[in-house]
């Protein structure tokens, strides 16, 4: 009785162990996965749309847009990594791009937080114009790549 009791607690232990253990970190994604836009708008599109459903749309694309533009030179889509870029993994970029994303995230977050009470405030009008305008940057990040 005394053995199952013993063999029972160091099996628990050894599934605990395994359960906690460290796993390695998959690697971030240099440019974040809320980069990505659904749908594509024309202005008379958005001319059926409500304002609400307006001003999530510009947030959206502001969020998308914050995401991506700083990393143009290195990557133009979600999913490029330090690793398929040919950054080394070293400590320090590792930390500088964990400090870099949680700085975007937290920007984004002030930057949302203050439009939710500025924004309802635009013209309709300059809010589908944005839209737009948005929506076109995002489109040519498909072309990006062949500039040159």
């Amino acid at each position: 009785m005394k053995i199952k009791i013993t063999l029972i607690t160091f099996c628990f232990i050894i599934a605990t162990g395994f359960t906690f253990a460290q796993k390695k970190d998959e690697q971030k994604s240099i440019i974040s996965p809320k980069v990505q836009i659904n749908k594509y708008h024309q202005i008379d599109e958005l001319e059926k749309l409500p304002k609400g459903e307006l001003l999530h749309l510009y947030t959206e694309r502001i969020q998308a847009l914050t995401n991506a533009i700083p990393y143009l030179a290195l990557a133009t889509k979600p999913g490029a990594t330090m690793t398929t870029l040919g950054i080394p993994s070293t400590n320090e970029n590792i930390k500088a791009l964990e400090n870099q994303i949680e700085n975007t995230d937290d920007y984004v977050e002030n930057t949302l937080e203050f439009e939710k009470v500025i924004l309802p405030y635009s013209d309709t009008k300059n809010l589908m114009r944005a839209i737009i305008f948005y929506e076109d940057i995002m489109k040519s990040l498909n072309t990006y790549d062949d500039l040159y």
